[in-house]
């Protein structure tokens, strides 16, 4: 018995915004005043080029995180990659409760990814990588708190409370 998901940060819109200063950048550096030589971009070492690839290719490499989480019998795992290579355990005994909790990403957290709460509360972290409002809060015995979000709601609370029922889990709320 064991519930996976995978989530990635979906930035489509940044792509448009790149593009549209992308294509500015280029429009500026062929055409204005005739445009840059050749061997004027050489001596700029090709500055207007690397302006234009070098957010497209931070975006791409963003884009490409995978936030991994398993919950099973054993505890709750996680691995946020290429951050994070090693794969995260929480055991149940070391979970004081689990629920589905609704939050507010821009309000509670400032905003999407790897995040803590504001106003310099670290003992509450959270992945968010997704414009849902609700998602798995962890609650642990040390008073830290953990939350991820999901795309699978449904399935997930079900889960939970399948889990809960057959193997009489307690952190389970």
């Amino acid at each position: 018995m064991e519930f996976e998901e995978k989530q990635y940060l979906n930035l489509w819109w940044l792509y448009v915004i790149l593009a549209v200063n992308a294509v500015i950048v280029l429009c500026i550096v062929l055409f204005d005043r005739g445009g840059m030589s050749f061997e004027d971009l050489q001596n700029s070492f090709f500055a207007p080029i690397w302006a234009v690839l070098i957010p497209f290719i931070i975006l791409y490499l963003i884009h490409k995180n995978i936030l991994t989480t398993k919950l099973s019998v054993e505890g709750i795992s996680f691995r946020y990659f290429p951050f994070q290579r090693k794969i995260k355990l929480f055991r149940w005994d070391e979970i004081e409760s689990v629920y589905m909790n609704k939050y507010d990403a821009l309000g509670d957290y400032g905003g999407w990814g790897v995040r803590y709460r504001l106003w310099f509360k670290f003992d509450d972290k959270a992945y968010i990588l997704n414009d849902k409002n609700k998602g798995l809060q962890i609650e642990f015995k040390n008073g830290k708190r953990l939350l991820f979000s999901s795309n699978k709601l449904e399935e997930l609370e079900l889960f939970l409370f399948n889990l809960k029922t057959a193997n009489h889990i307690k952190a389970i709320q």
